[in-house]
């Protein structure tokens, strides 16, 4: 399947939130806890306009995917906020292409390192695109949760 990734545009949030809902849910989680995290899977329409989300979509520009990244307070240092595939597209490289996309930004905006606070079921996807496990750190969404923290060093 031919993945592109693109810049995400005006307009787009309210449905790549849609799609984080969906990939999160996908997971088995109930209902409450959806209800809790509802607000941190949407993607600001604010972060879309910075040019700071990416979509994937298929050869019918659909889209696949979403990542978000912002940066952080220490210097050089981001967070993925938001890395997301629809349920109907995982396992088909587009978490990757988001991945490597979403480093090159941080790259060129001067970026020496991506933090991670990655949902349990996505932790060893993130390794294996050569993060470390660095540690756990709590849910900003879900009170009494922690989740494992990585770190992936940005290669220049």
């Amino acid at each position: 399947m031919p993945i592109r990734i693109r810049l995400a545009q005006a307009g787009e949030a309210r449905a790549l939130g849609a799609l984080c809902v969906r990939s999160k849910a996908h997971w088995g989680y109930d209902a409450e806890f959806m209800r809790l995290s509802y607000r941190s899977l949407q993607i600001d329409a604010a972060a879309v306009e910075l040019g700071r989300v990416f979509v994937a979509v298929d050869e019918a520009s659909n889209l696949l995917g979403v990542a978000d990244c912002c940066e952080l307070p220490e210097p050089h240092a981001f967070d993925l906020l938001h890395l997301f595939v629809d349920p109907q597209a995982l396992r088909r490289g587009v978490g990757r292409a988001l991945f490597e996309a979403a480093c090159t930004w941080c790259i060129v905006q001067g970026g020496t390192k991506l933090v991670i606070l990655s949902d349990p079921n996505a932790s060893a996807c993130y390794q294996r695109l050569g993060a470390l496990l660095i540690g756990e750190a709590p849910s900003d969404a879900v009170p009494d949760r922690a989740l494992p923290l990585l770190e992936y060093r940005l290669a220049r």
